[in-house]
């Protein structure tokens, strides 16, 4: 029984034929050349996209199937995805080179004044970092008293648990962030 031929509709296997390869190749290159110069006006560009759209067919031609509809369809919705996807990455590339055009080379001086910032609020990072390991509810009750406002009973209400147990947990909250602010801090200076 004889494998048809990529001209007679079943292309699944040119990802692991190289002839069968070939042949679609040969077939397709212009129809996508002309496919991708349509969408793409720099030539270097259009190039790497056309021979993507052929890596990407290897990779994905197992996923053919021709009661879906004409190779070229299909060819050209690899094609699709392929430009789509270098848009989407140039667009990345021009956002990040947007961020950085607008900024400065950092000085000495602007580098000790960070530093400075940065070991002055060491203490608040100690603490952030001890409360952010506290379990959630704990947490919850932590902010609620110390952040909000609320006195114990009333964030024990809203958190639904007694004011005692709220009372415990926060003793031992407390006792956790004391522990991790008594180690001594590093500094970066």
């Amino acid at each position: 029984m004889n494998d048809p031929s990529p001209a007679e509709g079943d292309i699944s296997g040119i990802g692991v034929d190289p002839v069968a390869f070939e042949v679609f190749y040969r077939r397709h290159l212009e129809a996508v050349g002309r496919f991708v110069a349509r969408r793409v006006d720099d030539p270097h560009l259009a190039a790497d996209l056309t021979a993507d759209v052929f890596l990407a067919v290897i990779e994905s031609a197992a996923g053919y199937r021709p009661d879906r509809g004409s190779q070229i369809g299909w060819l050209f919705g690899v094609a699709r995805n392929v430009i789509g996807d270098e848009r989407r990455r140039a667009a990345q590339r021009l956002r990040v080179t947007g961020r950085l055009a607008g900024r400065r080379d950092l000085g000495p001086d602007d580098i000790a004044r960070i530093e400075e910032r940065i070991d002055a609020e060491s203490a608040a990072r100690r603490t952030h970092r001890a409360l952010s390991e506290l379990p959630e509810g704990t947490r919850a009750l932590v902010e609620l008293v110390a952040v909000d406002g609320l006195t114990v009973a009333e964030a024990a209400t809203a958190l639904g648990m007694t004011p005692v147990a709220a009372r415990v947990r926060l003793h031992r909250a407390r006792r956790a962030v004391r522990a991790v602010l008594a180690y001594p801090a590093t500094t970066l200076a």
